[in-house]
């Protein structure tokens, strides 16, 4: 079994972080991308949210390359839900105004975008082919390449993961077909293996693989997607699903899983409280990706733009608390 690694790599901790932390301030070489989770509940929560990034993303002295949106985007059910729908603007497009986030927006497709609204999934990827929007979701699962990261962006509604059986119904929720699921395996492996320049690979979906937060570990990521991720090298899995923030390291694991979950939707306390890790903890806030060629710097902050966690990750796999 996998055991969990607390604190920085092996022996090499301390003098990364001596060397980051007169390092880690923004440089013409960095590339930076947000990204929030669980974020469009339209409560007061996800607008606190926004407004602690915007005023985040304005001190930065750089233009993000990206805001992450790692699903569950709309929460409850919207009337008359279309592309042409006003809560486009009030939930996405003025809540993360492109004064402050110039740039694409790639989305990931959460659970309760798929079951809050009939064909709620269909709707956000019509948005995205109707143009003048930032809304980037061009299929259910893509890459995106910059000179310093590849981005493998997964659908995570398994049948297994988001299709289990409504209670209230008794039929299965919407989910990937079994033909869909088999498909975005096939693509994944087949992107995977192809050749790439960029020194970063990173993933990112809206389910967990790892964490402990309340729905746990997503089994069939853990068996199917996780050895695929350790055979390649993935350096980071980003994803959200539980309201809370944290950063798991695995024995043994390449991988990096950062959950950034506390984009507006109402927090939840930890659950697995035996498995140690460098951080976890039920806020609201939003996190930061910042890259070179060097290193990786992963930070999460609060609402009111207190960094509460930040790790560095390097092309060996080994990272430090910074």
């Amino acid at each position: 079994m996998l055991r969990t690694v607390f604190c920085s790599s092996v022996l090499l901790g301390l003098n990364i972080n001596r060397t980051l932390r007169a390092a880690d301030a923004a440089s013409a070489d960095d590339q930076h991308w947000l990204m929030i989770g669980d974020f469009g509940s339209m409560e007061p929560a996800q607008s606190a949210v926004a407004a602690g990034m915007k005023a985040y993303a304005q001190t930065l002295g750089a233009k993000p390359r990206g805001l992450l949106l790692l699903g569950d985007n709309f929460y409850k059910k919207t009337d008359k839900w279309s592309v042409k729908s006003e809560r486009w603007q009030k939930g996405f497009e003025a809540m993360y105004p492109k004064d402050a986030f110039d740039c694409p927006c790639p989305v990931a497709l959460g659970n309760h975008d798929y079951h809050d609204n009939v064909g709620g999934e269909q709707v956000q990827l019509a948005y995205a082919k109707k143009g003048g929007t930032r809304w980037h979701l061009p299929a259910k699962w893509y890459r995106m390449d910059t000179p310093l990261v590849t981005f493998l962006c997964l659908d995570t509604n398994l049948r297994s993961i988001s299709g289990r059986t409504d209670e209230k119904t008794g039929k299965a929720k919407n989910s990937l077909t079994e033909a869909e699921e088999r498909a975005q395996l096939a693509w994944f492996k087949g992107e995977l293996a192809r050749p790439r320049t960029a020194p970063w690979l990173i993933v990112m979906g809206h389910h967990p693989v790892y964490t402990n937060g309340m729905h746990g570990d997503s089994k069939e990521l853990v068996t199917t997607y996780a050895p695929l991720m350790q055979e390649h090298g993935a350096h980071l899995y980003l994803c959200g699903h539980d309201h809370d923030m944290q950063h798991l390291e695995l024995e043994g694991q390449k991988t990096s899983f950062v959950l950034s979950g506390g984009g507006g939707a109402r927090v939840r306390e930890l659950k697995n409280t035996t498995r140690k890790m460098p951080y976890g903890l039920n806020i609201y806030g939003f996190s930061h990706l910042q890259a070179n060629q060097e290193r990786l710097l992963v930070r999460h902050f609060d609402a009111n733009r207190k960094q509460v966690h930040a790790f560095a990750k390097r092309p060996d796999f080994s990272f430090a608390i910074v």
